[in-house]
């Protein structure tokens, strides 16, 4: 049975982005199948698939109408009544896109929104000052950028029910391709001019050819995981002491068979949403600024 357009007010509103294909697209698809049991679940969600390229974009909207099962968790009796999903077009390495994205969304929804998942991103090949500039551009900056546009719109009167979730990577786990200062430095960062700090050192010693030296990997895209979930982290402490009661965390999905991975990978991409939407919908205790990976928080 497809998806369904309602036709009641929708209660709930996610948006997620990167959402035209792989795990983006899985990550809507989950929260379709699992918003009807889930303990947000207040009547009607409306779901934001975004993406850079509208054509795409609108056909994996189509797709999510028409399919049947739902993919790897079969939907409940009911479920269509309950779920909606539109597109709208969102480059997060563009500003000027997220910020037309967040004007969008707050002007259609002034009494807020419920939950963001930001998963764009890209992976590209090589390694040299270009690909390092343009990863962490999108990567990083991106996943910034749309971090600080759209959490104000995120309704913070609820009790943990406001999520905000990054998609990082466990590539950008602190383990040995750093050198232990650049570890600790990572381990210690409070702030997102921290985490900032990092980046644009790393960026500088990629373009003076001396990052080895330095203590980094010459591995662009592990570092802007690196950076996420740093950054992740920071604003989930910033937000704390401000009295906000969102949840903010990052999470890996593990290592899925997508474009990105190009064929490789050992889980699909709906058993990859798993965790991204366990932080979108779950009862997760309420915990925020951890690093999730299978279901659970890891060190990071």
């Amino acid at each position: 049975m497809p998806l369904s357009t309602s036709l009641l007010k929708p209660t709930r509103i996610a948006a997620v982005t990167g959402a035209n294909k792989g795990i983006g697209l899985a990550i809507v698809r989950q929260l379709a199948l699992r918003y009807p049991s889930s303990p947000l679940n207040n009547g009607p969600l409306l779901i934001y698939l975004t993406a850079r390229d509208r054509t795409r974009g609108e056909e994996a909207v189509r797709k999510l109408e028409t399919e049947e099962g739902g993919g790897f968790v079969k939907k409940a009796d009911g479920a269509h009544d309950l779920v909606s999903v539109q597109f709208h077009e969102l480059d997060i390495a563009e500003r000027e896109s997220v910020r037309k994205f967040a004007d969008f969304l707050r002007r259609e929804h002034p009494e807020g929104i419920d939950i963001v998942v930001n998963n764009a991103g890209v992976a590209m090949t090589g390694f040299d000052t270009t690909v390092v500039t343009e990863t962490l551009r999108c990567n990083y900056y991106g996943t910034l950028d749309a971090t600080r546009q759209f959490l104000p719109l995120i309704r913070n009167d609820h009790n943990g029910e406001g999520r905000l979730v990054n998609v990082s990577s466990m590539s950008g786990h602190l383990n040995s391709k750093y050198s232990p200062a650049v570890r600790e430095r990572f381990l210690n960062t409070q702030t997102v001019a921290d985490i900032t700090t990092l980046m644009e050192e790393f960026a500088d010693a990629v373009k003076k050819g001396d990052y080895r030296e330095k203590g980094w990997p010459g591995a662009a895209y592990a570092v802007s995981k690196s950076g996420i979930t740093g950054m992740t982290r920071a604003i989930a402490l910033e937000q704390q002491r401000n009295g906000s009661k969102t949840l903010i965390n990052s999470c890996c999905p593990g290592y899925v068979a997508t474009d990105m991975t190009r064929g490789g990978g050992v889980k699909t991409p709906d058993e990859g949403a798993q965790t991204p939407v366990l932080l979108a919908l779950g009862d997760i205790q309420k915990r925020s600024g951890l690093f999730w990976q299978d279901e659970r928080p890891v060190e990071w």
